[in-house]
């Protein structure tokens, strides 16, 4: 029989819908003020993607397929927002590195570069613009640290000593 009068399902593998970044069982989804907003605007653009992708009728599995993968997501991102812990970095000790603290670190040796980012929650993580997750190594490393407080870092496969050099909190 030829193949062309059989209909056969392109979509018999479920849609891969992707991960949101990783949170440890049990941990806190701790967000800033800007991190929830950012999540609220993902939120608004994925319901308008949906809405778009209901309405389009021209292929039927494709339509499936989106809808499937944004049902997802929608549904993930529902509950990240909903198990959102809001911490104001402006109500930190402001001596003390904490969730929001952009930090400053220098090696206590004073010889090489000195390193700065600013600890926020998994959603808000961006290594290019200098945002760390709080679960991640190194601000686990740094949490609690005073200014001035010597601290040790793993940075690859070597533990570096580090200084605390600077903690500021909101703008700035």
């Amino acid at each position: 029989m030829s193949r062309a009068f059989t209909k056969e399902d392109d979509s018999l593998e479920a849609p891969i819908i992707p991960p949101r970044p990783a949170l440890p069982p049990g941990t806190p989804n701790y967000v800033t003020p800007e991190g929830l907003e950012q999540l609220r605007q993902e939120l608004v653009a994925l319901e308008a993607e949906r809405t778009l992708a209901e309405a389009n009728r021209e292929n039927e599995a494709d339509r499936t397929r989106r809808l499937t993968v944004l049902n997802g997501q929608l549904s993930a991102l529902n509950a990240r927002i909903a198990s959102a812990k809001v911490v104001d970095p402006r109500s930190q000790p402001p001596q003390e590195v904490r969730f929001g603290a952009t930090v400053t670190l220098r090696p206590a040796a004073g010889v090489g570069a000195e390193r700065s980012f600013t600890i926020v929650g998994v959603d808000e993580a961006s290594v290019a613009a200098g945002k760390v997750a709080f679960v991640a190594p190194i601000a686990r490393a740094v949490q609690g640290a005073r200014l001035g407080q010597r601290v040790q870092v793993r940075l690859g496969a070597k533990i570096e000593e580090l200084e605390v050099a600077a903690i500021q909190y909101g703008e700035g």
